[in-house]
């Protein structure tokens, strides 16, 4: 999808699956060339042509996980700029729970992770902002996060304000 003349923009989906005061999340190991290599995500990935948010979603769920959700929310949307040109628009869902069995994943390795230790795992700076948004807020919210090209944050705004995220005040 072509922005502006210059740079690209992009729609994406994911979700953070929680069960059992857990969340499912796939550590990005298998593929060389991958912005997330190493770190750990939630499931989801790019729209296809014509689909909507919500069959993107379930699509790459059942395409990563071999599973459908049990339930799931929208729960905001994220604006990523990356600072080389890229911009990624992505709709943030948190689900209750798969229905299947769990499959193996070409992109890396699933894990169930405690929700107060995901913090700790090599997550984006930016991650740690939505996590806590799903943890603290029930409406749904607008966050756009800006990076410098080299993966470090260097701005965040919330609604539409400017906050500090590396307090705990927003």
């Amino acid at each position: 999808m072509q922005k502006g003349g210059m740079g690209m923009a992009s729609l994406t989906t994911l979700c953070h699956i929680e069960e059992g005061g857990k969340y499912l999340m796939l550590h990005r190991v298998k593929k060389e060339h991958d912005i997330n290599k190493d770190k750990w995500i939630g499931v989801g990935g790019h729209f296809e042509l014509d689909e909507s948010p919500e069959e993107c979603l379930n699509r790459e769920v059942l395409e990563e996980t071999g599973c459908t959700l049990s339930e799931s929310r929208l729960r905001g949307i994220v604006t990523f700029i990356s600072g080389d040109g890229v911009t990624e628009y992505m709709f943030l869902y948190s689900a209750s729970g798969l229905n299947g069995t769990l499959t193996e994943c070409d992109e890396g390795v699933f894990e169930w992770i405690d929700k107060d230790s995901v913090y700790d795992l090599n997550i984006w700076e930016g991650d740690k902002i939505f996590f806590r948004l799903l943890e603290e807020r029930d409406d749904f919210f607008s966050l756009k996060l800006v990076y410098d090209g080299h993966g470090n944050l260097t701005e965040a705004a919330l609604d539409g304000n400017q906050i500090d995220w590396k307090s705990s005040d927003y």
